[in-house]
C-alpha cells in the first residue's frame, strides 16, 4: 500500500517557517500568557474615549497592538495544527489560541459602541484636529455605515465572547474528516491497494486507472455518508448560530449581514447565480467532450479528473516556481523576486502532503509572519496551478501588509478570490503561448477547465445550496442529512444535466467535505473572483495602459476602500454581470480549442 510519510519525514525546506513566527512552542506559550496578562490593562480606556482625540488614538493605537499579537499567535497555533492534525500538542495550541482569541474580541468590544457614542461629527473634527486620526477615516465612515446593526457594549461583549463556541461545530467538522477518518483503501486495476485519505484521494482521481478512481471516491464518499447525522447536525448548527447572530445585529437574514460589512449589494450573489444557471450549456458541452475524450459511458463524477492525455509533464517545485515566476513577469521583477525568494528562501509554502495535514490549500499569515501557504503538492501542473492560486493570496496579503495600517491589513474574500485566480489565468495564459505541444496544451487545458469545474461549477452550486438551506433555517424548517443530500442531489442533478449520472446518496453528501460552508457565503467568492481576476489578466494580457500599475494599485489597497470600489479603480466592476459573461466566454474558448485538439 502506497504510504504517506510522517511529519517528521519531510525535509525542513519543504516546510513553512515556524521558527519565524514563534523560535519554539514555548516561546509560542510566553506570548499566550502575555497577552492574557495585558488584557486587563487595555479597559483603562473603557468610558473614557470621548475624553477627546488623543485618548483615541492611544486606545486605537493599545488595540492594534493586542490584535496583532494576537493575529501572531493565532496563525502559529492554526497552522501547525494544520500541517498534521494528528499533533496533539498543536491541537491543543490552537484550542487556546481560539479561548484567547475569544478573550481578546470582548476586551475590546467597547471601542466600537464608545466611538459611534461619540458621534461622527465630532469624530471628523477630531481627525482634523490630531494627525494620527486621519488614518481612521475609512474605519469611521464603514463603522457608522454599520451603526443600525451595533449593539451596546454589553452585548458586543457577549458576541465576541461567543467567537470561540461557535467555532465548534467548525472545529469538530475538521477534527472528525481530517484526523479522526479513516477511509477503505481503494483498489486498482490489478488490485493492488491505494491509501485513501485527504492528501492522496485528489491523486487518485487524477489517474487514468477508473478502477482506482472510483473505489477511491466510493469509499471516501462512503465514509462521510457512513457519519451524515453527525455532520448535518454541525453544519446546521452553525447555519443556526449565524440566523442568531444576524438577528441579533438586525439584519434581514444572514446573506445580508454576510456581504454588508464589504457594501456589497445582495444582487451581486444574485446575479451570479442567474448567470451561472444561463451558462449550463457551456458546461454540457464540455461534460460531453470530456466523455468523447475519456470513451466512458456514462460520464461519472470521479471522471471529471481523469487525465485526457497519456503524456503528462512532471513538474518539480522548484521547476513549478521558475514557470510561475515567468508568468507573472509582466507584473514587475520586485513582484516576481519577491515572489521567489518567499518560496525558495524564506519558505512561505508547506509543500507536500504527510499524514495528518489538512485537505486542500490556503494562504494564510498576518502583519509580522510571512504570508504561509499549506498545499500538498504533487508534481504536476495541477499543483502547480495551485501554488500560483495560493501565491496570489500571499502576494496580496504581502503587498497589503506592506502598504497599509493594520486597520486595513486585511482584505475581502470577495477581492481574495480575484488575485488567487489572476496569478493561475496569467500563467496560463503564458504556457499557452510559449509551450504548443499539443500534449502539454491538453493537459493545460484540462487544468484550466479543472480550476473552472472547481470555481465555476461546484461553487457557484454550493452558493445555491447555501441560500436554500439558510433560507430553510431562517423560516424555521428543520435541517436533517437526507434533506441536505436530497438538495445537493437536487442541484447537481440540474447543473450536470443528462451528461453525467449522478448517484444521489454519493453525490448529495457532497457538502460535508467542504469547511468552506462554515464561513457563511463565502463560496461565490470564487465565481465573482474567477470573473474579475479574468476581466483584469485580460487587460494586462492586452497591454492596455496603466493595466500593470492598477492592478498592483489593487493587490495594495488592502480594506482601505470597499472592494467594489478597488476593483473599479483596477478596472473591473463586479456589480455587473458583464465579468462573469466574459469569464464564461474565455472558458467556452478553452472548451472548442479542447475539442479541436482532440478531435
Amino acid at each position: 500500500m502506497s504510504q504517506l510519510p510522517n511529519r517528521d519525514q519531510i525535509e525542513q525546506k519543504y516546510t513553512w517557517n515556524a521558527e519565524s513566527v514563534f523560535t519554539t512552542p514555548q516561546a509560542w506559550e510566553d506570548e499566550i500568557k502575555s497577552i492574557l496578562a495585558d488584557l486587563p490593562g487595555f479597559k483603562k480606556y473603557q468610558d473614557k474615549l470621548a475624553e477627546g482625540p488623543a485618548t483615541v488614538l492611544q486606545a486605537l493605537k493599545a488595540m492594534e497592538g493586542l490584535m496583532i499579537r494576537m493575529y501572531r499567535a493565532y496563525v502559529y497555533a492554526g497552522f501547525s495544527y494544520s500541517v498534521d492534525t494528528t499533533n496533539q500538542a498543536a491541537a491543543a495550541m490552537q484550542g487556546k489560541a481560539a479561548g484567547v482569541y475569544g478573550q481578546t474580541l470582548a476586551t475590546v468590544s467597547f471601542v466600537t459602541p464608545e466611538l459611534l457614542a461619540i458621534g461622527q461629527e465630532t469624530l471628523e473634527k477630531w481627525s482634523s484636529q490630531e494627525p494620527g486620526l486621519a488614518v481612521y477615516k475609512q474605519f469611521f465612515n464603514n463603522m457608522f455605515r454599520e451603526q443600525e446593526h451595533t449593539r451596546s457594549a454589553e452585548v458586543e461583549e457577549i458576541l465576541g465572547m461567543l467567537a470561540d463556541p461557535f467555532d465548534g461545530p467548525s472545529t469538530t467538522a475538521s477534527l472528525l474528516t481530517n484526523a479522526d477518518f479513516k477511509f477503505a483503501p481503494a483498489a486498482d486495476q490489478d488490485g493492488n491497494s491505494l491509501e485513501v485519505s485527504e492528501g492522496t484521494l485528489w491523486k487518485i482521481l487524477a489517474t487514468s486507472d477508473r478502477t482506482a478512481r472510483e473505489t477511491a471516491w466510493t469509499n471516501y464518499m462512503d465514509q462521510h455518508l457512513a457519519y451524515k447525522n453527525t455532520l448535518a447536525s454541525n453544519l446546521a448548527t452553525s447555519i443556526k448560530q449565524s440566523v442568531f447572530r444576524s438577528r441579533v445585529r438586525r439584519y434581514n437574514n444572514v446573506l445580508e449581514m454576510s456581504l454588508y460589512n464589504n457594501n456589497i449589494p445582495t444582487s451581486v450573489f444574485h446575479n451570479l447565480l442567474e448567470t451561472f444557471k444561463k451558462q449550463l450549456p457551456v458546461w454540457h458541452k464540455y461534460f460531453e467532450i470530456r466523455k468523447r475524450i475519456l470513451g466512458v459511458n456514462p460520464l461519472q463524477p470521479y471522471d471529471m479528473w481523469a487525465p485526457l492525455t497519456s503524456n503528462r509533464a512532471k513538474i518539480p517545485f522548484d521547476k513549478a516556481v521558475d514557470m510561475i515566476a515567468e508568468g507573472l513577469l509582466p507584473l514587475g521583477k520586485d513582484y516576481v523576486g519577491t515572489l521567489r525568494n518567499g518560496c525558495l528562501e524564506e519558505r512561505w509554502v508547506d509543500v507536500y502532503p504527510n499524514k495528518g495535514k489538512r485537505t486542500g490549500a490556503f494562504s494564510w499569515g498576518a502583519p509580522g509572519t510571512h504570508p504561509f501557504i499549506m498545499m500538498s503538492y504533487t508534481d504536476e501542473i495541477f499543483s502547480l496551478s495551485t501554488l500560483a492560486h495560493e501565491l496570489g493570496h500571499s502576494m496580496h496579503s504581502y503587498l497589503t501588509w506592506e502598504n497599509q495600517p493594520l486597520v486595513y491589513s486585511d482584505y475581502s474574500l470577495f477581492a481574495a478570490e480575484v488575485a488567487s485566480n489572476f496569478n493561475q489565468a496569467m500563467v496560463r495564459a503564458h504556457l499557452l503561448q510559449t509551450n504548443t505541444d499539443k500534449d502539454f496544451q491538453i493537459s493545460l487545458i484540462e487544468e484550466a477547465m479543472a480550476n473552472f469545474y472547481r470555481y465555476f461549477f461546484i461553487m457557484p452550486t454550493l452558493a445555491r445550496f447555501e441560500l436554500e438551506t439558510h433560507t430553510r433555517v431562517e423560516q424555521g424548517q428543520p435541517l436533517t442529512a437526507d434533506a441536505l443530500i436530497n438538495l445537493m442531489a437536487d442541484l447537481f442533478s440540474e447543473g450536470f444535466g443528462s451528461k453525467v449520472n449522478v448517484d444521489r446518496e454519493r453525490v448529495g453528501i457532497t457538502w460535508a467535505y467542504f469547511q468552506h460552508l462554515f464561513t457563511d457565503y463565502y463560496v461565490y467568492a470564487y465565481a465573482t473572483g474567477i470573473a474579475g481576476a479574468h476581466a483584469l489578466a485580460g487587460r494586462i494580457l492586452r497591454d492596455e495602459p496603466n493595466s500593470v500599475q492598477d492592478y498592483l494599485g489593487f493587490l495594495k489597497a488592502g480594506s482601505s476602500d470597499y472592494p467594489l470600489n478597488v476593483l473599479k479603480r483596477a478596472g473591473v466592476d463586479l456589480s455587473t454581470p458583464q465579468p462573469v459573461e466574459e469569464a464564461f466566454a474565455v472558458m467556452a474558448g478553452y472548451v472548442d480549442r479542447l475539442d479541436q485538439l482532440t478531435k
